[in-house]
Protein backbone atom coordinates (compact mmCIF):
# COMPACT_ATOMS: atom_id res chain seq x y z
CA UNK A 1 0.00 0.00 0.00
CA UNK A 2 1.42 3.15 -0.91
CA UNK A 3 0.55 7.29 0.18
CA UNK A 4 1.62 9.62 -2.18
CA UNK A 5 1.87 13.37 -2.36
CA UNK A 6 2.45 14.50 1.39
CA UNK A 7 4.64 17.05 0.68
CA UNK A 8 3.90 18.46 -3.18
CA UNK A 9 0.11 17.60 -2.34
CA UNK A 10 -0.34 15.77 -5.76
CA UNK A 11 -2.60 12.90 -6.17
CA UNK A 12 0.57 10.78 -7.69
CA UNK A 13 -1.12 7.04 -7.52
CA UNK A 14 -3.74 8.82 -10.13
CA UNK A 15 -0.83 10.37 -11.64
CA UNK A 16 0.90 7.11 -12.24
CA UNK A 17 -2.34 4.83 -12.95
CA UNK A 18 -2.99 7.52 -16.16
CA UNK A 19 1.06 7.04 -17.20
CA UNK A 20 0.60 3.08 -16.95
CA UNK A 21 -2.71 3.25 -19.12
CA UNK A 22 -0.46 4.29 -22.40
CA UNK A 23 2.05 1.62 -21.40
CA UNK A 24 -0.67 -0.95 -21.00
CA UNK A 25 -2.04 -0.39 -24.69
CA UNK A 26 0.46 -3.35 -25.79
CA UNK A 27 -0.60 -5.61 -23.42
CA UNK A 28 -4.40 -5.27 -24.10
CA UNK A 29 -3.72 -5.99 -28.00
CA UNK A 30 -1.71 -9.02 -26.77
CA UNK A 31 -4.47 -9.92 -24.80
CA UNK A 32 -7.06 -9.46 -27.21
CA UNK A 33 -5.67 -11.41 -29.90
CA UNK A 34 -5.63 -14.28 -26.84
CA UNK A 35 -9.12 -13.75 -26.04
CA UNK A 36 -9.85 -13.97 -29.96
CA UNK A 37 -7.43 -17.04 -30.44
CA UNK A 38 -9.70 -18.83 -27.62
CA UNK A 39 -12.75 -17.39 -29.40
CA UNK A 40 -11.34 -19.46 -32.37
CA UNK A 41 -10.33 -22.58 -31.26
CA UNK A 42 -13.79 -23.10 -29.45
CA UNK A 43 -15.61 -22.57 -32.43
CA UNK A 44 -13.17 -25.11 -34.13
CA UNK A 45 -14.29 -27.39 -31.66
CA UNK A 46 -17.81 -27.39 -32.00
CA UNK A 47 -17.72 -27.85 -35.46
CA UNK A 48 -15.69 -31.01 -34.30
CA UNK A 49 -18.43 -31.95 -32.10
CA UNK A 50 -21.15 -31.41 -34.87
CA UNK A 51 -18.85 -33.62 -37.36
CA UNK A 52 -18.55 -36.33 -35.18
CA UNK A 53 -21.97 -36.44 -34.29
CA UNK A 54 -23.12 -36.52 -37.81
CA UNK A 55 -20.45 -39.06 -38.61
CA UNK A 56 -21.49 -41.76 -35.70
CA UNK A 57 -25.77 -40.83 -36.69
CA UNK A 58 -24.07 -41.85 -40.66
CA UNK A 59 -22.90 -44.96 -38.80
CA UNK A 60 -25.94 -46.37 -36.86
CA UNK A 61 -28.74 -45.24 -39.80
CA UNK A 62 -27.90 -45.14 -43.43
CA UNK A 63 -24.81 -47.17 -43.78
CA UNK A 64 -26.42 -50.40 -41.85
CA UNK A 65 -27.69 -52.51 -44.38
CA UNK A 66 -30.39 -53.61 -41.81
CA UNK A 67 -32.07 -50.48 -42.21
CA UNK A 68 -32.51 -50.90 -46.48
CA UNK A 69 -33.61 -54.53 -45.34
CA UNK A 70 -37.17 -53.89 -43.35
CA UNK A 71 -40.45 -55.77 -44.61
CA UNK A 72 -43.62 -55.65 -43.95
CA UNK A 73 -44.92 -59.34 -43.52
CA UNK A 74 -48.52 -60.43 -44.14
CA UNK A 75 -50.04 -63.63 -42.81
CA UNK A 76 -53.31 -65.21 -43.31
CA UNK A 77 -53.44 -66.07 -39.72
CA UNK A 78 -51.84 -64.50 -37.28
CA UNK A 79 -53.46 -66.00 -34.23
CA UNK A 80 -51.57 -69.33 -35.83
CA UNK A 81 -48.33 -68.07 -36.91
CA UNK A 82 -46.38 -64.72 -36.71
CA UNK A 83 -43.24 -63.89 -39.07
CA UNK A 84 -41.23 -60.78 -38.56
CA UNK A 85 -38.26 -59.85 -41.10
CA UNK A 86 -34.76 -59.74 -39.53
CA UNK A 87 -32.29 -59.23 -42.19
CA UNK A 88 -34.18 -60.93 -45.43
CA UNK A 89 -32.56 -59.59 -48.40
CA UNK A 90 -35.15 -60.22 -50.34
CA UNK A 91 -39.04 -60.78 -50.66
CA UNK A 92 -40.54 -63.78 -48.66
CA UNK A 93 -43.71 -65.65 -49.68
CA UNK A 94 -44.79 -69.24 -49.18
CA UNK A 95 -47.52 -71.66 -47.44
CA UNK A 96 -47.23 -73.23 -43.98
CA UNK A 97 -49.19 -75.87 -41.89
CA UNK A 98 -48.55 -76.61 -38.28
CA UNK A 99 -49.08 -79.95 -37.43
CA UNK A 100 -47.92 -80.02 -33.83
CA UNK A 101 -45.92 -77.19 -31.56
CA UNK A 102 -42.60 -77.79 -29.89
CA UNK A 103 -43.21 -79.14 -25.71
CA UNK A 104 -40.85 -78.75 -23.33
CA UNK A 105 -40.20 -81.77 -21.34
CA UNK A 106 -41.12 -81.94 -17.89
CA UNK A 107 -40.92 -83.95 -14.05
CA UNK A 108 -43.12 -83.74 -11.09
CA UNK A 109 -42.03 -85.49 -8.20
CA UNK A 110 -43.16 -88.24 -5.25
CA UNK A 111 -44.99 -86.31 -2.76
CA UNK A 112 -42.32 -84.88 -0.34
CA UNK A 113 -42.39 -86.64 3.16
CA UNK A 114 -44.52 -84.55 5.55
CA UNK A 115 -45.49 -82.52 2.72
CA UNK A 116 -44.34 -79.40 4.17
CA UNK A 117 -45.02 -76.02 4.11
CA UNK A 118 -43.29 -73.72 0.86
CA UNK A 119 -41.55 -71.77 4.15
CA UNK A 120 -41.05 -74.73 6.26
CA UNK A 121 -39.81 -77.21 3.04
CA UNK A 122 -37.14 -73.31 2.26
CA UNK A 123 -35.72 -73.92 5.37
CA UNK A 124 -35.34 -77.18 5.91
CA UNK A 125 -31.62 -78.08 5.79
CA UNK A 126 -29.91 -81.18 4.32
CA UNK A 127 -28.33 -82.08 7.38
CA UNK A 128 -31.36 -82.32 9.15
CA UNK A 129 -33.13 -84.47 7.03
CA UNK A 130 -31.67 -87.65 8.23
CA UNK A 131 -29.41 -87.87 4.58
CA UNK A 132 -26.21 -89.65 3.58
CA UNK A 133 -23.92 -87.90 1.61
CA UNK A 134 -20.41 -88.87 -0.21
CA UNK A 135 -17.25 -89.86 1.41
CA UNK A 136 -16.26 -85.77 0.70
CA UNK A 137 -19.45 -85.35 2.79
CA UNK A 138 -21.51 -83.92 -0.29
CA UNK A 139 -24.44 -84.62 -2.02
CA UNK A 140 -24.34 -84.77 -5.91
CA UNK A 141 -27.38 -84.67 -8.69
CA UNK A 142 -26.50 -85.52 -12.44
CA UNK A 143 -29.51 -83.62 -14.28
CA UNK A 144 -29.69 -84.75 -17.75
CA UNK A 145 -31.63 -82.46 -20.27
CA UNK A 146 -32.81 -82.23 -24.09
CA UNK A 147 -31.84 -85.19 -26.03
CA UNK A 148 -30.86 -86.73 -23.27
CA UNK A 149 -27.65 -86.68 -23.99
CA UNK A 150 -26.59 -83.42 -22.34
CA UNK A 151 -26.02 -83.55 -18.62
CA UNK A 152 -24.59 -81.07 -15.82
CA UNK A 153 -23.83 -82.65 -12.34
CA UNK A 154 -24.47 -80.29 -9.09
CA UNK A 155 -22.76 -80.63 -5.52
CA UNK A 156 -24.16 -79.61 -2.52
CA UNK A 157 -23.49 -79.29 0.99
CA UNK A 158 -24.88 -80.61 4.26
CA UNK A 159 -25.41 -76.50 4.87
CA UNK A 160 -27.34 -76.33 2.17
CA UNK A 161 -31.62 -75.71 2.20
CA UNK A 162 -34.20 -77.25 -0.31
CA UNK A 163 -34.38 -74.25 -1.20
CA UNK A 164 -30.96 -73.43 -1.98
CA UNK A 165 -30.60 -76.60 -3.65
CA UNK A 166 -33.43 -75.86 -6.26
CA UNK A 167 -32.10 -72.91 -6.91
CA UNK A 168 -28.97 -74.26 -7.74
CA UNK A 169 -30.30 -76.78 -10.01
CA UNK A 170 -31.90 -73.82 -11.66
CA UNK A 171 -28.98 -71.72 -12.22
CA UNK A 172 -26.37 -74.23 -13.09
CA UNK A 173 -28.51 -76.74 -15.38
CA UNK A 174 -30.90 -76.76 -18.53
CA UNK A 175 -34.11 -77.34 -16.22
CA UNK A 176 -36.35 -74.74 -14.01
CA UNK A 177 -37.83 -77.02 -10.85
CA UNK A 178 -39.80 -75.18 -7.90
CA UNK A 179 -41.65 -77.04 -4.17
CA UNK A 180 -45.31 -76.66 -4.82
CA UNK A 181 -46.78 -77.12 -1.25
CA UNK A 182 -50.34 -78.20 -2.67
CA UNK A 183 -49.47 -81.29 -3.87
CA UNK A 184 -46.01 -81.69 -2.19
CA UNK A 185 -44.29 -82.32 -4.99
CA UNK A 186 -41.26 -81.29 -7.04
CA UNK A 187 -42.18 -80.00 -10.76
CA UNK A 188 -39.02 -79.33 -13.15
CA UNK A 189 -39.80 -78.49 -16.83
CA UNK A 190 -37.06 -77.67 -19.62
CA UNK A 191 -35.11 -74.59 -20.16
CA UNK A 192 -35.89 -75.85 -23.98
CA UNK A 193 -38.24 -76.92 -25.84
CA UNK A 194 -37.93 -80.23 -28.20
CA UNK A 195 -37.26 -84.14 -28.13
CA UNK A 196 -35.58 -85.43 -25.16
CA UNK A 197 -36.47 -86.58 -21.65
CA UNK A 198 -35.39 -85.06 -17.97
CA UNK A 199 -33.40 -87.70 -16.12
CA UNK A 200 -32.65 -86.48 -12.76
CA UNK A 201 -30.18 -89.18 -10.42
CA UNK A 202 -27.87 -89.46 -7.40
CA UNK A 203 -24.32 -89.65 -8.16
CA UNK A 204 -20.74 -89.55 -5.99
CA UNK A 205 -18.82 -85.90 -6.25
CA UNK A 206 -16.75 -85.60 -9.81
CA UNK A 207 -13.59 -84.45 -8.04
CA UNK A 208 -12.57 -84.22 -3.95
CA UNK A 209 -9.50 -82.61 -2.96
CA UNK A 210 -7.45 -84.88 -4.07
CA UNK A 211 -8.49 -84.61 -6.94
CA UNK A 212 -9.84 -88.10 -7.23
CA UNK A 213 -14.10 -89.71 -6.81
CA UNK A 214 -15.40 -89.11 -4.00
CA UNK A 215 -16.86 -93.19 -3.05
CA UNK A 216 -20.48 -93.82 -1.82
CA UNK A 217 -23.48 -92.08 -3.34
CA UNK A 218 -25.93 -90.04 -1.38
CA UNK A 219 -29.73 -90.12 -1.25
CA UNK A 220 -30.75 -86.56 -2.34
CA UNK A 221 -32.94 -87.21 -5.27
CA UNK A 222 -34.67 -90.24 -3.64
CA UNK A 223 -35.20 -88.19 -0.94
CA UNK A 224 -36.79 -85.36 -2.64
CA UNK A 225 -38.89 -87.84 -4.41
CA UNK A 226 -37.40 -86.73 -8.16
CA UNK A 227 -35.55 -89.96 -9.24
CA UNK A 228 -36.46 -90.90 -12.82
CA UNK A 229 -35.47 -94.48 -12.99
CA UNK A 230 -38.57 -95.74 -12.69
CA UNK A 231 -40.88 -93.04 -13.29
CA UNK A 232 -44.04 -93.19 -14.72
CA UNK A 233 -45.34 -91.17 -18.37
CA UNK A 234 -47.81 -88.87 -17.97
CA UNK A 235 -48.96 -86.09 -15.75
CA UNK A 236 -49.02 -86.55 -11.65
CA UNK A 237 -52.43 -86.94 -10.40
CA UNK A 238 -53.66 -86.35 -6.50
CA UNK A 239 -54.76 -89.84 -6.01
CA UNK A 240 -53.59 -91.53 -2.72
CA UNK A 241 -52.03 -94.62 -5.23
CA UNK A 242 -50.04 -91.75 -6.69
CA UNK A 243 -48.65 -89.93 -4.11
CA UNK A 244 -45.30 -92.37 -4.36
CA UNK A 245 -44.69 -91.72 -7.98
CA UNK A 246 -42.79 -90.14 -10.66
CA UNK A 247 -44.48 -88.57 -13.41
CA UNK A 248 -42.95 -87.31 -16.72
CA UNK A 249 -43.66 -86.13 -20.18
CA UNK A 250 -41.32 -86.15 -23.10
CA UNK A 251 -40.42 -82.92 -24.80
CA UNK A 252 -41.63 -82.79 -28.66
CA UNK A 253 -40.81 -81.02 -31.45
CA UNK A 254 -42.69 -78.78 -33.46
CA UNK A 255 -43.92 -80.36 -36.69
CA UNK A 256 -44.84 -78.19 -39.46
CA UNK A 257 -44.85 -78.67 -43.81
CA UNK A 258 -42.99 -75.32 -45.38
CA UNK A 259 -43.48 -74.27 -48.56
CA UNK A 260 -44.66 -78.43 -49.36
CA UNK A 261 -41.51 -79.27 -47.22
CA UNK A 262 -42.66 -81.46 -43.85
CA UNK A 263 -39.30 -80.27 -41.73
CA UNK A 264 -39.46 -79.94 -37.60
CA UNK A 265 -37.81 -77.60 -35.13
CA UNK A 266 -36.62 -77.94 -31.42
CA UNK A 267 -38.56 -74.60 -31.07
CA UNK A 268 -41.59 -73.10 -31.90
CA UNK A 269 -39.38 -69.50 -32.89
CA UNK A 270 -37.16 -70.08 -35.59
CA UNK A 271 -35.51 -68.83 -38.00
CA UNK A 272 -35.87 -69.11 -42.13
CA UNK A 273 -33.91 -66.67 -44.78
CA UNK A 274 -33.68 -63.75 -42.75
CA UNK A 275 -37.13 -64.08 -41.09
CA UNK A 276 -38.26 -65.00 -37.38
CA UNK A 277 -41.17 -67.71 -37.47
CA UNK A 278 -43.18 -68.35 -34.17
CA UNK A 279 -45.36 -70.85 -34.19
CA UNK A 280 -48.70 -70.20 -32.09
CA UNK A 281 -51.33 -72.85 -32.54
CA UNK A 282 -51.73 -76.30 -35.10
CA UNK A 283 -53.56 -75.79 -37.75
CA UNK A 284 -56.23 -77.72 -40.15
CA UNK A 285 -55.28 -75.91 -43.25
CA UNK A 286 -52.57 -74.03 -44.83
CA UNK A 287 -51.53 -70.71 -43.60
CA UNK A 288 -50.43 -68.17 -46.69
CA UNK A 289 -47.38 -65.77 -46.11
CA UNK A 290 -45.87 -62.46 -48.12
CA UNK A 291 -44.01 -59.72 -47.79
CA UNK A 292 -42.85 -56.78 -49.26
CA UNK A 293 -40.20 -53.65 -48.16
CA UNK A 294 -41.55 -51.32 -45.77
CA UNK A 295 -41.04 -48.04 -47.41
CA UNK A 296 -42.22 -45.54 -45.10
CA UNK A 297 -39.02 -46.77 -42.73
CA UNK A 298 -36.30 -46.21 -45.28
CA UNK A 299 -37.93 -43.29 -47.13
CA UNK A 300 -37.84 -41.71 -43.51
CA UNK A 301 -34.41 -42.77 -43.23
CA UNK A 302 -33.08 -41.27 -46.31
CA UNK A 303 -34.91 -38.02 -45.97
CA UNK A 304 -33.20 -37.54 -42.48
CA UNK A 305 -29.99 -38.15 -44.05
CA UNK A 306 -30.85 -35.30 -46.39
CA UNK A 307 -32.01 -33.43 -43.57
CA UNK A 308 -29.01 -33.77 -41.45
CA UNK A 309 -26.87 -33.12 -44.44
CA UNK A 310 -28.96 -29.84 -45.40
CA UNK A 311 -28.43 -28.47 -41.93
CA UNK A 312 -25.01 -29.02 -41.33
CA UNK A 313 -23.30 -27.63 -45.00
CA UNK A 314 -26.27 -24.48 -43.51
CA UNK A 315 -24.40 -23.90 -40.46
CA UNK A 316 -21.01 -24.50 -41.88
CA UNK A 317 -21.75 -21.85 -45.23
CA UNK A 318 -22.93 -19.45 -42.25
CA UNK A 319 -19.86 -19.97 -40.06
CA UNK A 320 -17.30 -19.50 -43.45
CA UNK A 321 -19.33 -16.19 -44.47
CA UNK A 322 -19.71 -14.82 -41.05
CA UNK A 323 -19.01 -11.02 -41.22
CA UNK A 324 -15.45 -10.03 -39.41
CA UNK A 325 -16.21 -6.83 -37.31
CA UNK A 326 -12.85 -5.65 -37.00
CA UNK A 327 -13.94 -1.82 -35.05
CA UNK A 328 -15.09 -4.53 -31.95
CA UNK A 329 -11.85 -6.10 -30.78
CA UNK A 330 -12.30 -8.04 -27.14
CA UNK A 331 -12.89 -6.12 -24.22
CA UNK A 332 -10.82 -5.47 -21.24
CA UNK A 333 -11.58 -5.79 -17.99
CA UNK A 334 -11.01 -2.44 -17.69
CA UNK A 335 -13.50 -1.54 -20.63
CA UNK A 336 -15.97 -3.29 -19.41
CA UNK A 337 -16.01 -1.91 -15.78
CA UNK A 338 -17.75 1.33 -17.68
CA UNK A 339 -19.98 -1.02 -19.69
CA UNK A 340 -23.58 -2.33 -18.69
CA UNK A 341 -24.22 -6.00 -19.14
CA UNK A 342 -26.44 -5.60 -22.09
CA UNK A 343 -23.91 -3.83 -23.74
CA UNK A 344 -21.17 -6.03 -23.49
CA UNK A 345 -23.42 -9.21 -24.80
CA UNK A 346 -24.24 -6.75 -27.90
CA UNK A 347 -20.10 -6.44 -28.12
CA UNK A 348 -18.81 -9.56 -27.86
CA UNK A 349 -21.47 -10.64 -30.33
CA UNK A 350 -20.02 -8.35 -33.13
CA UNK A 351 -16.36 -9.37 -31.59
CA UNK A 352 -16.93 -13.57 -32.18
CA UNK A 353 -18.52 -12.94 -35.89
CA UNK A 354 -16.13 -13.91 -38.23
CA UNK A 355 -13.88 -16.64 -36.09
CA UNK A 356 -13.81 -19.57 -38.98
CA UNK A 357 -14.52 -16.92 -41.95
CA UNK A 358 -12.92 -18.96 -44.98
CA UNK A 359 -11.36 -21.44 -43.43
CA UNK A 360 -9.75 -23.38 -46.06
CA UNK A 361 -10.46 -26.86 -44.15
CA UNK A 362 -14.34 -26.25 -44.16
CA UNK A 363 -14.34 -24.50 -47.30
CA UNK A 364 -12.85 -27.41 -49.14
CA UNK A 365 -14.66 -29.66 -47.31
CA UNK A 366 -17.79 -28.09 -48.69
CA UNK A 367 -16.30 -28.63 -51.51
CA UNK A 368 -15.91 -32.22 -51.89
CA UNK A 369 -19.42 -32.98 -50.27
CA UNK A 370 -20.95 -31.27 -53.09
CA UNK A 371 -19.12 -33.28 -55.40
CA UNK A 372 -19.51 -36.75 -53.10
CA UNK A 373 -23.82 -36.52 -53.44
CA UNK A 374 -23.25 -36.12 -57.40
CA UNK A 375 -21.37 -39.46 -57.62
CA UNK A 376 -22.76 -42.41 -59.50
CA UNK A 377 -22.16 -46.72 -58.31
CA UNK A 378 -22.68 -49.39 -59.59
CA UNK A 379 -25.43 -52.10 -58.66
CA UNK A 380 -28.09 -54.44 -60.14
CA UNK A 381 -31.95 -53.71 -60.92
CA UNK A 382 -34.15 -56.28 -59.30
CA UNK A 383 -33.59 -58.52 -62.32
CA UNK A 384 -29.77 -58.64 -61.80
CA UNK A 385 -28.86 -56.35 -64.67
CA UNK A 386 -26.06 -54.01 -64.24
CA UNK A 387 -27.36 -50.50 -64.03
CA UNK A 388 -25.65 -47.31 -62.33
CA UNK A 389 -27.53 -44.46 -60.29
CA UNK A 390 -27.13 -41.50 -58.44
CA UNK A 391 -28.76 -39.66 -56.20
CA UNK A 392 -30.96 -37.83 -58.94
CA UNK A 393 -32.26 -41.12 -60.27
CA UNK A 394 -33.76 -41.23 -56.43
CA UNK A 395 -35.30 -37.92 -56.92
CA UNK A 396 -33.01 -36.24 -54.67
CA UNK A 397 -30.88 -33.12 -56.59
CA UNK A 398 -28.97 -30.15 -55.75
CA UNK A 399 -30.84 -27.17 -55.03
CA UNK A 400 -31.47 -24.40 -58.26
CA UNK A 401 -30.72 -21.83 -55.96
CA UNK A 402 -27.35 -20.46 -55.45
CA UNK A 403 -28.12 -19.05 -51.57
CA UNK A 404 -28.94 -22.62 -50.96
CA UNK A 405 -24.86 -22.99 -51.29
CA UNK A 406 -25.39 -27.36 -52.72
CA UNK A 407 -28.19 -28.14 -50.32
CA UNK A 408 -30.35 -31.17 -51.94
CA UNK A 409 -34.07 -31.39 -52.73
CA UNK A 410 -36.26 -34.26 -52.08
CA UNK A 411 -39.07 -36.07 -54.32
CA UNK A 412 -40.30 -37.88 -51.53
CA UNK A 413 -42.60 -39.40 -54.51
CA UNK A 414 -39.99 -40.46 -56.75
CA UNK A 415 -37.74 -41.95 -53.53
CA UNK A 416 -40.62 -43.84 -52.06
CA UNK A 417 -41.49 -45.41 -55.49
CA UNK A 418 -37.23 -46.72 -56.27
CA UNK A 419 -37.40 -47.76 -52.80
CA UNK A 420 -40.12 -50.36 -53.21
CA UNK A 421 -38.80 -51.13 -56.77
CA UNK A 422 -35.31 -51.79 -55.50
CA UNK A 423 -34.62 -51.44 -51.81
CA UNK A 424 -30.98 -52.74 -52.35
CA UNK A 425 -29.83 -50.72 -55.04
CA UNK A 426 -30.67 -47.73 -52.36
CA UNK A 427 -28.54 -49.33 -50.03
CA UNK A 428 -25.85 -50.09 -52.50
CA UNK A 429 -26.15 -46.20 -53.70
CA UNK A 430 -25.90 -44.80 -49.99
CA UNK A 431 -24.62 -47.28 -47.49
CA UNK A 432 -22.55 -49.65 -49.12
CA UNK A 433 -18.95 -50.50 -48.36
CA UNK A 434 -17.08 -52.03 -51.03
CA UNK A 435 -13.94 -53.27 -49.61
CA UNK A 436 -12.97 -54.81 -52.79
CA UNK A 437 -13.63 -51.51 -55.41
CA UNK A 438 -13.61 -48.22 -52.22
CA UNK A 439 -14.39 -46.12 -55.40
CA UNK A 440 -17.56 -47.67 -55.70
CA UNK A 441 -18.83 -47.13 -52.10
CA UNK A 442 -21.75 -45.88 -51.09
CA UNK A 443 -22.30 -41.81 -50.59
CA UNK A 444 -22.78 -41.84 -46.93
CA UNK A 445 -19.31 -44.09 -46.65
CA UNK A 446 -17.85 -41.32 -48.38
CA UNK A 447 -19.34 -38.45 -46.75
CA UNK A 448 -18.23 -40.09 -43.28
CA UNK A 449 -14.39 -40.29 -44.63
CA UNK A 450 -14.58 -36.78 -45.34
CA UNK A 451 -15.77 -35.89 -42.54
CA UNK A 452 -13.80 -37.72 -40.38
CA UNK A 453 -10.43 -36.22 -42.36
CA UNK A 454 -12.17 -32.70 -41.76
CA UNK A 455 -12.14 -33.62 -37.97
CA UNK A 456 -8.17 -34.46 -38.08
CA UNK A 457 -7.29 -31.15 -40.04
CA UNK A 458 -9.17 -29.07 -37.71
CA UNK A 459 -7.90 -31.33 -34.13
CA UNK A 460 -4.28 -30.24 -35.52
CA UNK A 461 -5.29 -26.81 -35.55
CA UNK A 462 -7.72 -26.60 -32.55
CA UNK A 463 -6.78 -29.78 -30.40
CA UNK A 464 -9.73 -31.77 -28.34
CA UNK A 465 -10.98 -30.97 -25.16
CA UNK A 466 -8.36 -33.08 -23.13
CA UNK A 467 -5.38 -32.01 -25.34
CA UNK A 468 -2.14 -30.49 -24.02
CA UNK A 469 -1.89 -26.93 -25.87
CA UNK A 470 1.68 -27.87 -26.86
CA UNK A 471 0.06 -30.83 -29.15
CA UNK A 472 -2.16 -28.43 -31.43
CA UNK A 473 -1.16 -24.44 -33.56
CA UNK A 474 -4.03 -22.94 -31.42
CA UNK A 475 -2.39 -24.00 -28.59
CA UNK A 476 0.78 -23.11 -28.92
CA UNK A 477 -0.29 -19.94 -30.08
CA UNK A 478 -1.94 -19.33 -26.68
CA UNK A 479 0.79 -20.66 -25.50
CA UNK A 480 3.09 -17.84 -25.98
CA UNK A 481 0.53 -15.45 -26.06
CA UNK A 482 0.51 -16.21 -22.08
CA UNK A 483 4.02 -15.63 -21.87
CA UNK A 484 4.48 -12.25 -23.62
CA UNK A 485 1.44 -11.19 -21.14
CA UNK A 486 4.16 -13.02 -18.11
CA UNK A 487 6.90 -11.06 -19.56
CA UNK A 488 4.96 -7.53 -20.21
CA UNK A 489 3.31 -7.80 -16.92
CA UNK A 490 6.71 -7.89 -15.66
CA UNK A 491 7.61 -5.05 -17.42
CA UNK A 492 5.08 -2.84 -16.39
CA UNK A 493 5.60 -3.70 -12.56
CA UNK A 494 9.27 -2.87 -13.15
CA UNK A 495 8.09 0.55 -14.87
CA UNK A 496 5.67 1.71 -12.41
CA UNK A 497 8.29 0.80 -9.87
CA UNK A 498 10.26 3.01 -11.02
CA UNK A 499 7.71 6.19 -11.43
CA UNK A 500 6.81 5.33 -7.93
CA UNK A 501 10.73 5.92 -6.79
CA UNK A 502 11.13 9.03 -8.78
CA UNK A 503 8.10 10.66 -7.38
CA UNK A 504 9.27 9.93 -4.12
CA UNK A 505 12.24 11.30 -4.86
CA UNK A 506 10.52 14.26 -5.60
CA UNK A 507 8.22 14.48 -2.06
CA UNK A 508 11.70 13.71 -0.54
CA UNK A 509 13.46 16.45 -2.31
CA UNK A 510 9.89 18.94 -1.73
CA UNK A 511 9.89 17.85 2.11
CA UNK A 512 13.40 18.91 2.31
CA UNK A 513 12.85 22.01 0.53
CA UNK A 514 10.27 23.03 2.93
CA UNK A 515 12.29 22.20 5.88
CA UNK A 516 15.00 24.12 4.90
CA UNK A 517 12.38 27.05 3.91
CA UNK A 518 10.45 26.50 7.49
CA UNK A 519 14.19 26.89 8.95
CA UNK A 520 14.67 30.44 7.19
CA UNK A 521 11.52 31.83 8.39
CA UNK A 522 11.99 30.78 12.06
CA UNK A 523 15.33 32.42 11.75
CA UNK A 524 14.64 35.60 10.07
CA UNK A 525 11.64 35.69 12.54
CA UNK A 526 13.64 35.49 15.32
CA UNK A 527 15.82 38.33 14.56
CA UNK A 528 13.11 40.02 14.32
Amino acid sequence: MRIGGLASGMDTETIIRDMMKAHRIPLDKITQKKAYTQWQMDDYRSINRDLRKQSDKLFDTVIKEGNYLQKNVNVSDDKAVSIKSLNASSDFSGTLEVKQLAKQATLQGAVVDGKPSEADFAKRKLSDLGLTPDSNGTFSLKVSTGDGTSSKTVSFSSDDTLDSVLKKINKDTGVNAFYDSYSGRIAVTAKNSGEGKITIEDVSTPLDENGGTATGIGNLAAKLGIVTENATEGSATNEPGDAGKVFFTNGENAKFTFNGLETERASNTFQINGFEVTLKQTTTSQITFSSSADSDKIVDSVVQFVNDYNELIEKLNSKIREKNYRDFPPLSDEQKKDMKEKEIELWEEKAKSGTLRNDPAISSMLTNLRGIMTKSVDTTDKDGNKITISLKDLGIEPSKSYMDNGKLVINEDKLREKIAENPNAVYDLIGRDDKENPKNSGIAQDYRKELQNAQKTIEEKAGRTTAVNDTFALGRSLKSFDKQIERFEDKLKMMENRYWKQFSAMERAIQRANAQSAQLMNAFGGGM
